[in-house]
């Protein structure tokens, strides 16, 4: 593991691990990944239980990880890759709640409506991914940050926005540590990251309307299939 990315979900996150990739430090793991490979959801979610967890088998094959449900144990992975560097991805406060009200923050209001409880219900009683997946989301770092009703308190939200970078900016040394907006582009990371500027932009991707569209349907499999 090279890169450990900490950030909220809804900060570029995805544009992070896009560009990561580009720079020769891929495979990056982001939530997508769980999507693309629904074998992970109970390993991780098992890790999240357990005091310690075999990160190496877990990230097999990933040089890089930003996003959930990693993020979640940014901690944990820092003190276990010693020599890998760390990126907190932020963005303007205020900016960012508006976001997470489009995406996040509505997923979360379905999930918790009546019709998705009951489609939790029915993935629990039949052992399928849907239950599993629910369960895994609410162990990542925005989840568990915002158990509070942050999402009806948009002050509540900055606060606690503001109070994970304090966190991160006083557990990870300053020479590890990369506090980036990606809207800054590709110069501090490669030059953090010791590596040439690409000629080509920097990548601009999941944007609100990609994330509502690349969410649709998702559930529906999750809530049929069941993977070990």
């Amino acid at each position: 593991m090279r890169v450990i990315g900490t950030g909220f979900g809804r900060t570029g996150t995805l544009s992070l691990k896009t560009a990561l990739e580009r720079l020769g430090f891929g495979p990056c793991h982001h939530m997508v990944e769980v999507f693309r490979h629904p074998e992970q959801i109970r390993p991780f979610l098992h890790a999240t239980r357990r005091e310690s967890a075999n990160w190496d088998d877990l990230l097999m094959g990933y040089e890089s990880c930003v996003d959930g449900p990693t993020s979640a144990h940014w901690r944990r992975l820092a003190e276990h890759y010693p020599k890998a560097k760390v990126v907190l991805t932020v963005r303007d406060p205020r900016l960012w709640v508006a976001s997470m009200h489009k995406t996040l923050f509505m997923q979360r209001r379905r999930m918790n409506s009546l019709p998705g409880r009951a489609a939790v219900a029915l993935s629990s009683l039949l052992g399928t991914d849907l239950a599993a997946f629910v369960r895994m989301v609410d162990t990542t770092l925005d989840a568990r940050t915002f158990a509070t009703p942050a999402d009806r308190e948009p002050e509540r939200a900055i606060e606690l926005f503001e109070a994970h970078r304090e966190r991160v900016v006083a557990a990870i040394p300053a020479e590890r540590l990369l506090v980036f907006d990606v809207r800054e582009g590709w110069a501090p990371l490669c030059d953090f990251l010791d590596v040439p500027v690409p000629d080509e932009p920097f990548p601009r991707v999941n944007g609100t309307s990609d994330f509502t569209q690349s969410g649709r349907g998702r559930a529906a499999p999750m809530l049929l299939r069941r993977t070990r």
